[in-house]
């Protein structure tokens, strides 16, 4: 939506009256001839009072190109109605800026034009009244607010498109800076959005558009070259249809055909993942054939092949397995004359219509009810996964991250055990697939068959693959995973998990922290009143005890420090300092397992039995060291960034350990480690060699041990090794002990 170049009056408006009025532009005047091909006379009427409604507020208000700003609308509006959208949509498309530009409110529109037409212009209104930290975020909360308004009225989205082509077509007046940053914006959002619903024409000319006005040296060098190679292939095209033509009535085929021109960003963007030259790019033209009903489709696909041979592996079926999006065609490349390769769709008659229009053959083609019927479920699908992303992104930027994985146009066909097909994104994996079938399966996966193999979770699906997911009870989802899925819902559910488990482990973490800290001043976390509570969560801004409590398990807020405070709360409330005898602060107990909030260091791995000190990382909760790790040697003087824990007894699970063991070059020497330590039950997790001189090799060696007991029996039956002439446990700064 364009600024206007006057902006509108601020004193007090008069009460609109359409009669003041009375006079059209040519454009709309022209808007109502069309109007009248499908829309009542009283309809045609509220839509000329909303013309006028719209001209009165923006009375005085102009477009950047120096237009009357009421052009804009009328613009939109005629975009729309080719869609043969219904009177509310016609509207609000002719009121879609009045909120935002003049002082015009959504009650005001209620009132005059019914609640339906103002939830439409709400919907497409930005959010300029809110302040935000960057235009980044204003930007994702705008694409946020639309996106859950088209989830509940399709028409939102189909008026913002409508919008946002007609401004692409007069980008032209803007200054460059804008016009690169609106045009990517479109090939980011827009452009993938009209084709997710099926726009296929509106979702091509943007595309031409932001591609003109992103890269305008590139288009226009690739314009004279098409213009070129126009005359050079003029011949091949027309052969190839006339061929065409003759062919498919000898096989009883009624059809009609067209030869078309590639548009200019499929090719560039052709050249650019392929990496060509244009005179390496030789399909540029294609052909569509329109038949009657289905078998015909199959049949003129067996007369085109009959014609010319087709190339191997580039034959789709999008009639059995159709698009996401509703989209259905046959698509065959042949070899045609002189060696060139050709495209060719085959569709019937309805197939073109939806192809074309998408979810606006809704209001264009009714007759078709099953088709369009199924198109609708599956765009509602879609509207519904906007709504369960809304609802577990952690914000606007993370909410568009989604959508705009979730746009990505490649697709995957894969089939569940029982036949089902589901169409993923292109690098989608079995976590994907995963998430797709149900969120708890996708949160319960630990492992998948791919046609009955077992294979990797990040493995990459293929088209045709039959996926099976084994699921455990007890599991959870791995933030591994966040590394290669490819959908928008299980990226979104993940990090949801993630948050939740951090925050619950978080908060829990936090009271065993707040509770050694506050002994020093010989209290406890149950001793201390309502009011000192309230008082510190008053004075800190803070809304709850359990924020307080998710702080400090973070890192965010220091233990003692909030001990301290309050402490002195509690000494407030009495009327008199803490006489109590002051208690041992005591040890954390540790277990090893926590998970999120508790972590055990990397750089000197601690395992029990080991003397611990723990270290609170900010935004990373509490980390667990050995007593002598370099890491937290500069730490030791900062008595808020450490704290007291011990070893937890009785906990049953294996820790990491890293030892490096120094052998005599022998045959078999590895193999006699190995089976030492197998021999005390101890599984080897990693194992890499450094020879050193070659007389001696150094086997590191990363172990899974129960404690420190069961290290040193292991040590020990390596010790009895005959070649084994040294060996020790890693330290975090790579000495050994």
């Amino acid at each position: 939506m364009d600024a206007p170049a006057v902006p509108a009056s601020t004193s007090a408006r008069e009460p609109f009256d359409a009669a003041d009025c009375c006079t059209l532009s040519p454009d709309f005047a022209e808007l109502k001839d069309k109007l009248a091909t499908y829309l009542r006379p009283d309809d045609i009427e509220r839509v000329e009072a909303a013309y006028h409604f719209s001209a009165d507020a923006h009375a005085g208000q102009f477009r950047i190109s120096g237009d009357p700003y009421i052009s804009h609308p009328v613009a939109v509006t005629d975009i729309v109605a080719d869609w043969h959208l219904d009177p509310q949509a016609l509207i609000a498309a002719l009121l879609h800026d009045v909120m935002e530009d003049t002082h015009i409110s959504k009650q005001e529109i209620a009132e005059r034009f019914g609640k339906t037409a103002a939830e439409l212009v709400d919907g497409l209104s930005k959010l300029d009244r809110i302040e935000f930290r960057s235009q980044e975020e204003a930007q994702a909360e705008n694409f946020r607010k639309m996106l859950l308004a088209m989830a509940s009225d399709l028409r939102v989205i189909l008026i913002k498109l409508a919008d946002r082509l007609h401004n692409m077509r007069t980008l032209h007046c803007v200054r460059p800076a804008k016009r690169r940053r609106i045009a990517n914006e479109t090939l980011e959002i827009y452009a993938p959005i009209a084709n997710r619903l099926g726009l296929n024409n509106l979702y091509r000319e943007l595309q031409e558009l932001a591609f003109e006005h992103k890269f305008p040296l590139r288009y226009k060098v690739l314009s004279r070259a098409i213009k070129a190679a126009r005359g050079n292939r003029r011949e091949v095209v027309s052969k190839v249809l006339t061929a065409i033509e003759e062919r498919l009535p000898q096989w009883g085929i009624s059809a009609d055909v067209k030869g078309r021109e590639k548009h200019l960003f499929g090719i560039y963007r052709k050249m650019v993942e392929k990496g060509l030259s244009f005179s390496q790019v030789l399909d540029i033209y294609g052909f569509r054939v329109i038949v009657r009903d289905v078998p015909s489709c199959y049949l003129a696909l067996g007369a085109l092949h009959s014609m010319y041979k087709p190339v191997p592996g580039k034959f789709k079926d999008y009639i059995a397995i159709p698009k996401a999006n509703g989209y259905q065609s046959l698509h065959t490349t042949l070899i045609g004359p002189y060696g060139t390769p050709v495209e060719v769709q085959v569709r019937t008659a309805e197939m073109h219509h939806i192809a074309e229009s998408g979810v606006a053959s809704h209001w264009l083609y009714k007759e078709d009810e099953k088709t369009l019927t199924e198109l609708q479920q599956k765009t509602h699908s879609w509207l519904q996964s906007l709504l369960e992303l809304q609802s577990t992104s952690g914000g606007a930027a993370e909410f568009l991250e989604h959508v705009k994985i979730d746009l990505f146009p490649g697709e995957v066909y894969v089939f569940t055990p029982l036949g089902k097909i589901l169409s993923l994104p292109k690098g989608s994996t079995p976590v994907d697939f995963a998430y797709a079938v149900h969120t708890d399966i996708g949160n319960r996966c630990v492992a998948c068959r791919i046609n009955g193999d077992l294979m990797p979770l990040r493995t990459e699906l293929r088209n045709g693959d039959q996926v099976e997911v084994i699921t455990a009870a007890h599991a959870n989802p791995n933030p591994a995973w966040l590394s290669y899925v490819r959908t928008g819902k299980a990226r979104a559910q993940i990090r949801h998990f993630l948050k939740n488990a951090q925050q619950e482990e978080s908060v829990a973490l936090g009271e065993r922290l707040l509770n050694q800290a506050l002994r020093p001043h010989g209290l406890t976390l149950g001793q201390i009143s309502a009011f000192a509570w309230d008082r510190f969560l008053r004075d800190r801004g803070v809304r709850s005890k359990k924020e307080v409590f998710a702080d400090i398990g973070l890192g965010k807020r220091l233990p003692v420090i909030v001990a301290r405070r309050l402490a002195q709360a509690q000494d407030h409330e009495s009327g008199r300092p803490n006489v109590i005898k002051p208690k041992p602060a005591g040890a954390i107990l540790i277990r090893g397992s926590e998970g999120i909030a508790v972590q055990l260091a990397r750089c000197c791995q601690p395992i029990p039995g080991d003397p611990i000190i723990g270290t609170i990382r900010k935004g990373q909760g509490l980390e667990v060291h050995l007593h002598d790790c370099a890491a937290v040697a500069k730490l030791r003087g900062d008595r808020g960034r450490w704290v007291d824990v011990e070893w937890e007894v009785g906990e049953d699970r294996l820790f990491d350990v890293t030892i490096r063991v120094l052998t005599k070059n022998a045959r078999g020497v590895l193999a006699r480690v190995a089976s030492a330590i197998a021999e005390e039950d101890c599984n080897i997790q990693n194992v890499s060699m450094d020879n050193e001189q070659g007389v001696y090799t150094a086997l590191n060696l990363v172990l899974q041990v129960r404690d420190r007991m069961h290290l040193a029996h292991v040590m020990r039956g390596i010790r009895r090794v005959p070649e084994v002439v040294r060996i020790g446990r890693v330290k975090s700064d790579g000495r050994t002990t």
